[in-house]
């Protein structure tokens, strides 16, 4: 089996359409990748474990509502987190997901694609790991 290049870790089942778009890009390009769901708030001490154990290079991330998610990531890793916000059935379409992951402190970056923008997510990654090289 091919070394992980990327993992996509979602907050929930409910993001899996998202993830999916980056996994569609990643497979098309023959990018190694693992998808895990394991969530900021209720699963803290599983999520401290996988980010320290992955072989990643880069990190997808994608959430909705308050997005924690690429922020936690980040905070546990200095490998580069990109952070899909996600619109879901939400009354403000994601906006709330987009302010959340764009407004890292500093010393904790996120990149941040547009909401819902899995596709982009991967294309991004995949930039990154071409500088990797």
């Amino acid at each position: 089996m091919a070394t992980i290049l990327v993992s996509i870790i979602m907050g929930s089942d409910s993001d899996k359409d998202i993830a999916g778009k980056a996994e569609e890009v990643l497979k098309e390009k023959n990018v190694a990748f693992e998808t895990k769901v394991i969530s900021a708030h209720r699963q803290p001490e599983e999520l401290a474990k996988y980010v320290k154990s992955s072989p990643a290079k880069v990190f997808i991330c994608v959430a909705g509502l308050a997005a924690a998610l690429p922020g936690v990531v980040a905070s546990q890793t200095d490998k580069p987190v990109i952070g899909v916000p996600c619109s879901g059935n939400r009354s403000l379409g994601g906006i709330d997901a987009l302010f959340s992951i764009v407004q890292m402190p500093s010393g904790v970056p996120v990149a941040t694609v547009g909401i819902d923008n899995g596709k982009n997510a991967a294309h991004l990654a995949m930039r990154i790991l071409n500088l990797l090289k």
